[in-house]
């Protein structure tokens, strides 16, 4: 049997092995202090550029940069160290690779020995596999040029370096420039791979073999070892609904794969879309039906950033084996903040008197205005919102009474009800603040107002479907509510340039808003953090703690060994299938943990490193799987 060729890997050092130009750094470094600092570092990255997408010669950028630089030898050591702290993210965690492969990986770079034989050599790149320039300094150590007979100072230097090297198996160039470029296209290398982790040349990116966004898809695509177990690049990120832009930032920064599109999608589009997509983030106007999940073929994970879930189809989702988190608790304080404001907005029938000055009318009266202390608050829904809003009511003097159908322990002097009814009895304020379950469709209609007192002031901060519309129509028209306030509406328009229609425009002393509740910058923020930290924790760890349709499971950290996900019908019997298969192929197991919920079982099994691969395809084939895959 023929011996396997020799595989070469060619990578280059500035914006490749490291995230950053090191002469880049090295001006600004030089040149601290200097009021022509910035200007100067702007040149020479501009230079860098032009020398990188081919639009001058690297000869010429080579030259007018180093001239630039008034670098000394002194400067070389911080250099050093702040390239150290800035080696690229898939670098840094493939250390196996480079230990594997130390005898042919090769760096060839048109930056400088000095300050890449350090950097490199902490990942087991021998010394005499770097190709690089090397600096002429004068007596005082200040860099005055570099050594013209390196064929890497010259135009084609890496063609020339390259050639010279007469490498005998496969080879491999990973870059970001066209220099690298150019030794695939001189006929030297077998692939040219475009490495777009930490910049995007379009130029090259055009022209190459094959894009790889980290070093992770590059090790992965020729099945070479890697610390994680998938490119994190091919994780691909839908992002709906005008989601604050910290969540993209958020998701970018794990190395995920990110498309945003600011309205909502109705079915048939996120259908289409959904195909290919890995996490998906909604707000509360995206409805992610069955029809939705069964074309989502590759969908892991959904996060809704918001409160409320009940625009996702979750029985359908926990079939498919795809976990569901939302945000619980980011934007409550928003909402009671809008709340009360709202409540005193009422009281006083400010509604009507804002309205009545623009229209010139100047009505300074008392009558119907009254303030909040001593009234009585009634709150339908004493979850995370009903009960803070709870809080911040009893501290402004109101008294508050609860309902919730859920046995909550009251906070403060709030006194519980053992009835709606009795609730809408004897509350002068009424406040809604329930999920959007089916059994809430429609909780307050007409005979609900009918209990209510006369002259009831009424808030609904919750969902659209849980107010009969009509019925709040009459009530305000009769006075039985003398004013409202709605944020959340039976049917919303998808987005800002949809007509918003609504029988109660128009309506006197009410206050209608677009679902705003929970849309001030603090909670937005909140939960743009909040949401994709428990997606990312889950893809990359298994962790479900918080998912609101997967068995919740708080899984410890992953240390030196292989983690099997194992999603399956809760029947009889899966457990024993599973640790069956481990027993055949002789694994041992480092830990295992079990959580069911009526209809599916997630088993998380912790395995040491070694062990052969064939149990992946045993495990799958496991009946009643619904989904399984590797961490590590």
């Amino acid at each position: 049997m023929a011996a396997a060729e020799t595989k070469y890997f060619i990578l280059d050092f500035d914006s490749t092995f490291t995230k950053v130009e090191a002469l880049d750094e090295l001006a600004g470094i030089a040149l601290d202090g200097s009021p022509l600092r910035e200007q100067i570092v702007e040149q020479i990255a501009d230079l860098t550029n032009r020398g990188m997408d081919g639009s001058i010669s690297f000869r010429e950028s080579l030259e007018k940069r180093v001239a630039l630089l008034n670098a000394n030898r002194s400067h070389l050591e911080r250099l050093i160290a702040s390239l150290k702290a800035k080696v690229s993210d898939s670098v840094k965690r493939n250390r196996a690779f480079f230990e594997t492969y130390a005898d042919t990986i090769l760096i060839i770079s048109s930056g400088f020995k000095e300050f890449i034989v350090p950097v490199v050599s902490e990942y087991g790149i021998k010394p005499e596999n770097v190709y690089a320039n090397e600096f002429l300094f004068d007596d005082k150590g200040n860099i005055i040029g570099f050594r013209d007979d390196i064929p890497l100072a010259h135009n084609n230097g890496k063609v020339t370096q390259l050639a010279e090297l007469n490498l005998q198996g496969e080879v491999y160039v990973i870059g970001d420039g066209y220099t690298d470029y150019e030794m695939r296209k001189a006929g030297l290398a077998n692939s040219f791979y475009a490495f777009t982790e930490n910049v995007v040349r379009e130029s090259v990116t055009g022209i190459a073999d094959h894009v790889t966004p980290s070093l992770d898809e590059f090790l992965y695509v020729n099945k070479l070892p890697m610390a994680i177990s998938y490119p994190k690049s091919r994780i691909n990120v839908l992002i709906l609904e005008n989601i604050h832009s910290e969540a993209t930032h958020i998701f970018k920064e794990e190395g995920y794969n990110v498309e945003i599109i600011n309205s909502a999608l109705d079915e048939n589009e996120l259908c289409e879309k959904i195909k290919d997509i890995s996490i998906l983030c909604i707000r509360s106007k995206t409805n992610v039906t069955r029809k939705v999940i069964e074309h989502a073929n590759k969908l892991m994970a959904i996060g809704a950033f918001c409160i409320g879930t009940n625009q996702i189809d979750l029985e359908a989702c926990l079939e498919k084996g795809i976990a569901v988190f939302n945000a619980p608790y980011s934007n409550t304080r928003s909402v009671v903040e809008l709340a009360i404001g709202e409540i005193i907005m009422l009281m006083r029938n400010m509604p009507d008197k804002v309205a009545g000055m623009h229209q010139g009318k100047w009505d300074k009266s008392a009558t119907g205005s009254y303030e909040v202390r001593g009234k009585k608050l009634g709150i339908i829904g004493y979850g995370n919102i009903g009960s803070q809003l709870s809080v911040v009511a009893e501290a402004l003097g109101m008294d508050v009474y609860f309902y919730d159908i859920v046995d909550r322990l009251a906070i403060g002097k709030a006194q519980k009800c053992r009835s709606l009814r009795e609730l809408l009895n004897l509350a002068d304020i009424v406040s809604l603040h329930v999920d959007g379950r089916k059994q809430n469709r429609n909780l307050i209609g007409a005979a609900e107002f009918a209990e209510m007192k006369d002259g009831v002031i009424f808030i609904n901060l919750a969902r659209g479907e849980v107010v009969d519309v009509d019925a709040l129509v009459n009530a305000l028209q009769t006075g039985k509510v003398r004013g409202a306030a709605v944020d959340v509406f039976p049917k919303e328009p998808k987005n800002n340039k949809e007509e918003f229609v609504s029988p109660l425009r128009g309506m006197k002393n009410v206050l209608l808003t677009p679902h705003i509740g929970g849309s001030t910058m603090e909670a937005q923020i909140n939960i743009a953090q909040f949401v994709p930290g428990k997606l990312i924790e889950y893809i990359n760890t298994g962790n479900t703690f918080m998912s609101v349709n997967f068995p919740n499971i708080q899984l410890p950290v992953l240390e030196n060994a292989h983690r099997l996900i194992h999603i399956h019908k809760n029947v009889s019997g899966i457990l024993a299938q599973i640790n069956n298969v481990l027993a055949r192929h002789q694994i041992n197991i480092v830990g295992q943990y079990l959580k069911t919920s009526e209809k599916v079982g997630y088993v998380i099994t912790d395995i040491d490193k070694a062990y052969n691969k064939e149990v992946i395809k045993d495990l799958k084939a496991i009946e009643n799987t619904i989904k399984f895959r590797v961490l590590y």
